[in-house]
């Protein structure tokens, strides 16, 4: 059983609900999941999985398609390590303006622990009136791939 022989156990529930979903012909994309290799190393896993159907359109089985994104993952834990250490101020937001990075230079420029802004607006909440409509607009066209 690959749920039982290969999954961590931490996630041995949620595969599988991934692979009953497909059997029921629900589709999952893009699922992140860590897998233990024979020699015991984790490898972390992005999973597609799809109904596997025969010739008069009966479920048969499910197709997994998964990706190794360990390197990718380790990348993206270094760059948040940089991030957060940075000796400048470095703060990220969302397309709605919510603030989704906050490093420990910001937390010290500020004085705001990155649990105070965390999700909140960043310009509404944050930015002094007489700059608010600048500051939006720096970020309106930021967001729209345009550099300021």
């Amino acid at each position: 059983n690959l749920v039982r022989d290969f999954i961590t156990a931490d996630f041995k529930a949620s595969v599988q609900e991934v692979f009953d979903k497909a059997l029921g012909g629900e589709e999952t994309a893009n699922y992140e999941f860590p897998v233990m290799t024979k020699g015991g190393a984790r490898v972390d896993v992005l999973l597609n999985a799809t109904t596997r159907r025969d010739e008069t359109n009966h479920v048969i089985g499910v197709v997994g398609i998964g990706q190794d994104i360990t390197a990718r993952i380790n990348q993206e834990q270094e760059y948040a390590k940089l991030i957060d250490s940075a000796n400048a101020p470095i703060f990220g937001i969302d397309v709605n303006g919510n603030v989704n990075v906050w490093n420990q230079c910001a937390i010290r420029v500020t004085g705001f622990d990155a649990k105070d802004v965390m999700g909140k607006n960043l310009v509404r909440d944050f930015i002094t009136t007489d700059f608010k409509a600048s500051v939006q607009e720096v970020f309106d066209k930021a967001l729209q791939g345009e550099e300021t």
